[in-house]
């Protein structure tokens, strides 16, 4: 593998909260250890149209703060083809990129991985989803943000006030983390996760005991894969 010049920076997949924190540490973290830096907009897509440009300190000044993703994202089909990845890698040798940042999920690190296997190129993944399943990480980018947005829009005082059950869905089709943690941080009654099945008699005892306690609502967080639950 041969010595990097120049770094390429990308978001695939999802976005999720704090992946423009993540573009602007990159760059500038690469740019004052003398590396050049390339920002690949819409992922992989990007990379395989080469729509690719030079990045510099100004590009992502002020971009901390705002939500998604300013290299824009997709999911693309067509680099997990090797003719995608073939186009993908001779627009890198034609841009000078010596190594890639990819900002992503599951699906974004495992075509990283793929990529830097099949090439032999220096590929960095920065666990970058709301669903917080990611091996080796303790919390994705994204994932905070996204548990205390829903904890905040779990409404106990209208539910109370109507003296009803609240079911609320929430995003994680195959990890439960942010069902079973806004559950917990609301104050829910039961949380309804893909690693478990929960049955309506369990549920319902879940919920009887939050009413034993003299509540008169019911807040059930629900992930949103459709075969969990009861």
């Amino acid at each position: 593998m041969k010595s990097i010049k120049t770094i390429g920076v990308l978001t695939s997949g999802g976005d999720a909260p704090g992946m423009n924190a993540a573009i602007r540490a990159v760059t500038r973290a690469a740019i004052s250890k003398g590396f050049k830096v390339k920002g690949i907009y819409r992922g992989f897509d990007g990379l395989i149209a080469n729509d690719i440009k030079p990045f510099t300190t100004e590009n992502v000044s002020g971009i901390i703060m705002h939500g998604g993703t300013i290299l824009k994202t997709a999911r693309s089909k067509e680099f997990m083809t090797k003719e995608g990845q073939d186009k993908a890698y001779e627009n890198m040798q034609k841009e000078g990129i010596d190594a890639l940042v990819v900002i992503g999920g599951n699906g974004s690190l495992t075509g990283a991985m793929m990529f830097a296997r099949n090439y032999d190129i220096c590929c960095i993944g920065l666990p970058g989803t709301i669903d917080n399943d990611l091996y080796g990480t303790d919390t994705t980018i994204g994932y905070d943000t996204t548990l205390n947005t829903i904890v905040e829009c779990v409404d106990r005082d209208t539910a109370q006030s109507h003296q009803r059950i609240f079911f609320v869905e929430v995003m994680g089709r195959d990890a439960g983390f942010l069902a079973q943690n806004s559950a917990i941080a609301s104050g829910a009654e039961a949380a309804i996760i893909p690693e478990d099945s929960t049955g309506v008699d369990q549920l319902g005892k879940f919920m009887e005991r939050g009413i034993r306690k003299s509540k008169k609502s019911c807040i059930v967080i629900v992930s949103e894969r459709p075969t969990c639950g009861a």
